[in-house]
């Protein structure tokens, strides 16, 4: 036993005879108990002092420096000092009264900095209070915290408010990098893209950039800057954001924007950045895919499929989407006054399931079928779908196209929403819909069905218990169901008195809509794949590159290589919705390892013509079947231009493609399964 041991062994000894005799106390222990080198117990081997006026938090690796006078950051991180903007006169939108005006930090009449460690992160405090507003001093204080955390040193933030007559609307902080710290921005707007910082066009995100939207579909973004990198992670995402900026020729800011819940800052907010000595824009994807795994977020394919073993059915398999009740009602933006014909057409059911069984005929032995516009009459009766449309056969219409599918091996499964409200739907009322903090509420008609609001959420799981405990109580083998638009638009906050709701409140109750489809009926899937929704969906629509913001810079497929194998995504094949334009749906969907659709109708695929195409998507299918259930481990661009592209998968499969040529490589070589 050496040395150390035996005093160990002592000390603890004397512990157990102090506690038996009733004299052991705090004291005793703090002046018996060796405490060993931090570098045995897992503590950080920070230091905080005060420099020249700064506060310096000095690890093994960075180095943090906080300006006193400003507030801003300087981070020494191994060849690249990154710079964080100072306290700026939009730092923070407080309210008092009702009214709301602009505070910066720095301006606040009492500011303490004082060291803090918990044993796992050290850093500093700053405490700020006594912010002065038209001579009076407001009932509001923040305290910020700043330290480097683990053996990789990230720094945190956060942010714990205390709100009494004042209350927070919005916080920016910290304030973002400066202009020059970047040669790149990478952010996942839906699949993602790399901002060049001299980007010509101007680029913004859309919805605000608020996570879990169209601009941010993962709560994370980062720079490159030569061979290093840095990201910032959003972890406390559900009343967050982005604040971004880029006009024509750049640069590009971006800073975190923590926003207010039912009119409060309310909690406590964090964010993590995460710095590379070396890294690129897959780096960081593979640091969120860590963070998304010791979260929870991340639930791989192979766990779904175990929790419900039809998902493995769609593994290789094409998206069929057919429709039968295109009936664009009057109110609608999109109905066509000068061709009024051209607003209703009708399918029956037992029509599409012999276009079903000829599909099968062809050779298409497995398939995902989405109908759609199933409901009484047509799409857009949400949330009162039921009866199906009667004109096309109705309920046993219904039962004969989920038989047809059944006996083919098909998935049945139907499209539906429980977000849009439909004015003239047989239960609407007012006074369940969502109310904004102004009072007003939304008003739409961008669909067939006409004008529409917006349902509370709290209320959305009524009304789909409703709809599929009926259609299963009336024997249709249904086996999945597409929930509209939850997947793709930030949470809603509901001010109506009745059913208050907040954004987390939101994602709890859309998530467990999708739960019960998952349990009761059996594949699920959404529109996109806002990652807040990947637990919950086994597949969605779309998951596509940036066609929702402007002047999108280059497409890169930040999404797939954190969630490509946690959930399965289709892509067209032509050229259109869900690539940039001009660009080959199929090349991009064989660079993703994507799922096949078979257009938006299949008619084509009957027709000679269709062979090409067909051809297509049993490729799609072939090496869906082999990677499917594997990680996109690598992405590579392999000229200036960004035209040719390079994916490589677990297994070593690669796919090579060349966007100007219209060219593929796949390796190694492709067979086509017998099972499609």
């Amino acid at each position: 036993m050496s040395t150390r041991q035996e005093r160990s062994l002592m000390t603890w000894m004397i512990v157990v005879v102090l506690a038996a005799t009733g004299v052991w106390n705090a004291v005793a222990w703090s002046q018996q108990i060796e405490v060993p080198p931090q570098e045995d117990w897992g503590a950080p081997a920070v230091s905080v002092s005060r420099t020249n006026g700064n506060w310096v938090i000095a690890g093994q690796r960075h180095k943090v420096i906080l300006n006193t006078a400003d507030l801003s950051m300087m981070v020494e991180a191994g060849p690249i000092t990154w710079k964080l903007l100072p306290s700026a006169a939009d730092d923070l939108s407080a309210q008092v009264a009702g009214k709301v005006f602009p505070l910066r930090l720095a301006d606040a009449g009492k500011i303490e900095i004082s060291p803090y460690e918990t044993g796992f992160k050290s850093g500093v405090k700053i405490h700020l209070s006594q912010f002065q507003h038209e001579g009076q001093t407001l009932d509001l204080d923040l305290q910020l915290f700043v330290c480097l955390e683990g053996t990789e040193e990230d720094l945190v933030y956060e942010v714990v408010p205390t709100e009494k007559a004042a209350v927070i609307k919005q916080l920016l902080w910290p304030k973002g990098f400066t202009p020059d710290s970047s040669d790149f921005t990478v952010v996942p707007n839906m699949q993602g893209m790399l901002l060049p910082r001299n980007w010509p066009k101007k680029t913004w995100l859309a919805h605000k950039v608020a996570c879990y939207g169209f601009g941010l579909f993962m709560p994370w973004w980062g720079h490159l800057k030569g061979q290093s990198a840095v990201m910032v992670i959003l972890e406390t995402p559900v009343d967050a954001g982005c604040e971004f900026k880029h006009p024509a020729g750049g640069p590009t800011w971006a800073a975190p924007r923590w926003m207010h819940s039912l009119g409060k800052l309310t909690y406590a907010r964090r964010a993590r950045l995460c710095f590379f000595e070396k890294g690129n824009y897959v780096d960081l994807t593979k640091r969120y895919r860590r963070h998304a795994i010791e979260t929870g977020l991340f639930v791989s394919l192979k766990e779904k499929i175990a929790r419900s073993p039809i998902v493995e059915k769609l593994i290789g398999a094409p998206i069929i989407t057919p429709m039968i009740l295109h009936n664009v009602r009057p109110s609608s933006r999109v109905y066509d006054k000068d061709n009024p014909a051209k607003n209703y057409h009708l399918w029956r059911f037992d029509q599409r399931a012999e276009e079903l069984r000829k599909l099968a005929a062809k050779g298409v032995k497995r398939a995902y079928v989405h109908l759609d516009a199933w409901q009484f009459r047509g799409y857009g009766t949400h949330p009162d779908n039921l009866p199906p449309c009667p004109e096309a056969g109705g309920w046993d219409g219904m039962r004969l196209f989920a038989d047809t599918c059944d006996r083919l091996g098909y998935v049945f499964a139907v499209h539906d929403n429980y977000i849009d409200y439909y004015l003239d739907s047989k239960s609407y009322d007012e006074r369940h819909t969502i109310i904004h903090a102004d009072g007003s509420r939304y008003f739409g008609n961008g669909c067939a069905g006409g004008k529409y609001t917006l349902l509370c959420p709290r209320l959305a799981l009524g009304h789909l218990k409703k709809n599929y405990r009926l259609i299963l109580a009336q024997g249709v083998k249904l086996r999945g169901a597409y929930l509209d638009v939850f997947t793709c638009v930030p949470p809603y906050e509901c001010y109506n008195p009745e059913h208050p709701a907040t954004r987390a409140d939101c994602l709890k109750y859309w998530g467990d809509c999708l739960d019960f489809i998952r349990t009761q009926v059996g594949v699920v899937s959404s529109e996109q794949a806002a990652d807040w929704s990947i637990p919950h969906i086994d597949m969605a629509y779309w998951v596509q590159y940036g066609s929702h913001g402007g002047g999108e810079g280059i497409p890169v497929p930040l999404h797939s290589l954190v969630y490509h194998d946690a959930i399965l995504v289709p892509w067209l094949l032509g050229k259109g919705r869900g690539v940039p334009k001009n660009d080959s749906g199929y090349l991009h969907g064989l660079a993703n390892a994507g799922l096949p659709y078979m257009q938006l109708t299949y008619s084509h695929f009957l027709s000679d013509s269709g062979e090409v195409d067909l051809t297509r998507v049993r490729t799609m299918c072939a090496l869906h079947e082999r990677v499917g259930l594997l990680e996109m481990t690598n992405h590579e661009f392999l000229d200036k231009g960004y035209r040719k592209q390079r994916t490589t998968f677990a297994d070593g499969t690669t796919v090579t493609i060349d966007l100007d040529a219209d060219t593929f490589h796949i390796a190694p070589e492709l067979l086509v399964s017998d099972r499609q």
